[in-house]
């Protein structure tokens, strides 16, 4: 049996890895092919090209990129039709993977793509147009296979992986420890890991942890950067506010998410990260005036609530702070309320039994799931 597997980017690579262990443990003569990174190699990928290439953010990254991906499409859509592998599994990288899945399937080959896009939340819609590229959506929330089923698409919950690898108690004190810190309580900042995001959300939030910092003096401040460009727009911004008790980490945004007493983070993945590792936490995020205008006009946000712990929950577990309520004053006035401890006890108890239900094996459910399909005809 031969299993074609394409991903681009670290997150990819680990989620994909995890697949072909599982599905090894069970069909030990699987033969792995597409393209990966080196974790995915290490489980046995024959890896065509350099998945780096799909490492590209934002529209800007995107267009200047755009021959090398081109390129890169039509080798990988050549390469798969001269293989002809029992099953193509895509993994995330939707703007890349669902064009070159719908392809193969028009041609005859299986596909699966493996993580939802965030159907639940915006553009229902696109349920329907993933089913003609693949037979099978392998799902990490439990909302989503309910949006496919209105599409008539084979959508299965295998769980989330940061839920399989995060403690269900993680080391606070190792933490603290590994990362040398004073005797005093910290607030972790992640303003997210694009330059644009940091540009457009850090200085609010280092605003409001200025303000935070004048009614509690002794508080200190961690905020991980993703590389080293983050790291250098983190501490062009730090310039220009007065926040002394401020220290810049190299990656180790998890470690400091454990390690903090509160943590002040943009939308999207970090909540639910630091959900997993049960530390209270304040959403915040804005995007352009008129982006937000035109996606509330057009009705491509259905939703209520945007952090995955709310949504995951069905109620207004954390603060969500957006576009026009995320403002320096918000910012620290939530801030101090988790840091007093208003509530937080009955916080980490719901955290724990959201953990409980994302904490699946993702990676055997999925293979789990892949094999059963290959089962039929």
């Amino acid at each position: 049996m031969k299993i074609a597997l394409i991903a681009g980017e670290e997150s990819g690579d680990l989620l994909a890895a995890e697949l072909m262990a599982a599905l090894k443990t069970r069909r030990p003569e699987i033969q792995f092919i597409g393209m990966g990174g080196p974790k995915m190699q290490a489980q046995g990928l024959d890896s065509w090209f350099d998945y780096r290439t799909l490492s590209v953010m934002g529209f800007i990254e995107v267009l200047r990129h755009l021959p090398a991906l081109l390129k890169l499409r039509k080798s990988l859509r050549q390469r798969l039709l001269a293989e002809k592998p029992d099953l193509i599994i895509g993994v995330d990288a939707p703007d890349f993977n669902l064009g070159l899945e719908r392809f193969c399937k028009r041609a005859g080959l299986r596909t699966v793509h493996f993580v939802s896009p965030s159907v639940w939340a915006w553009r229902e819609k696109r349920a329907a147009r993933i089913a003609e590229s693949c037979e099978q959506v392998l799902c990490l929330f439990p909302m989503e296979p309910a949006v496919y089923a209105k599409y008539g698409v084979d959508a299965r919950y295998v769980g989330h992986p940061l839920a399989d690898r995060i403690a269900m108690q993680p080391d606070r004190d190792a933490a603290r420890a590994l990362l040398a810190l004073p005797d005093c309580r910290h607030v972790a900042i992640l303003p997210g890991s694009r330059v644009s995001e940091i540009d457009r959300l850090l200085p609010v939030f280092l605003q409001g942890a200025a303000q935070l910092q004048s009614a509690l003096p002794d508080l200190h401040f961690l905020i991980p950067a993703a590389n080293t460009l983050c790291r250098n727009r983190i501490l062009f911004h730090l310039q220009s506010h007065a926040l002394p008790n401020a220290r810049v980490l190299d990656g180790q945004a998890q470690t400091a998410m454990i390690a903090a007493d509160a943590v002040l983070l943009a939308s999207g993945t970090a909540a639910l990260e630091a959900m997993l590792c049960k530390r209270p936490m304040v959403v915040a995020y804005r995007i352009s005036a008129i982006t937000y205008a035109l996606v509330k006009a057009l009705g491509l946000i259905k939703i209520e609530r945007f952090s995955l712990p709310n949504v995951l929950s069905g109620e207004d577990l954390v603060p969500e702070l957006i576009q026009d309520r995320c403002t320096p004053e918000a910012i620290s006035r939530e801030l101090q309320n988790l840091l007093d401890g208003n509530g937080n006890s009955a916080l980490i108890g719901h955290f724990e039994r959201l953990h409980r239900d994302l904490r699946r094996n993702a990676g055997d459910a999925a293979a789990a799931a892949v094999l059963e399909l290959l089962a039929k005809p």
